[in-house]
Formats: C-alpha cells, sequence, structure tokens
C-alpha cells in the first residue's frame, strides 16, 4: 500500500483494505507473542496503512 494508491481507492475498497490489514495486525500479534514474527517492521508498517487508510476514509466524509 502506498500514498499513491490510497488516492486511487474507492471508499468501499478502502474498507476492505482496512478490514483485512486490521486482521493482519491481529495475526501480527499472536505471532510475537509466541516468537513466531519474522519480521517486527510488518507491525509498524501495517498500522501506518490503517492510519493512511483511516484518513483517507474521514477525508471522504467531509
Amino acid at each position: 500500500m502506498s500514498k499513491k494508491k490510497d488516492k486511487k481507492l474507492t471508499p468501499s475498497q478502502a474498507i476492505k483494505d482496512l478490514e483485512k490489514l486490521k486482521k493482519d495486525l491481529f495475526n501480527f500479534r499472536f505471532q510475537k507473542i509466541n516468537g513466531q514474527l519474522k519480521s517486527p517492521s510488518k507491525v509498524k508498517e501495517t498500522k501506518k496503512n490503517i492510519a493512511r487508510l483511516k484518513t483517507f476514509l474521514g477525508g471522504q466524509n467531509a
């Protein structure tokens, strides 16, 4: 997910992506607890992408 891609999304696509990212983040938390997380940077990247999508959706409602 990149900043340029976000601008081309429709709100329904953004909501689907947001739900997917939230599930991924949930799974990353379990992997971290169990010591199975191979790339800790994915957690930070996923959180940033969630914030980008929420910002995008907030701007659409204004």
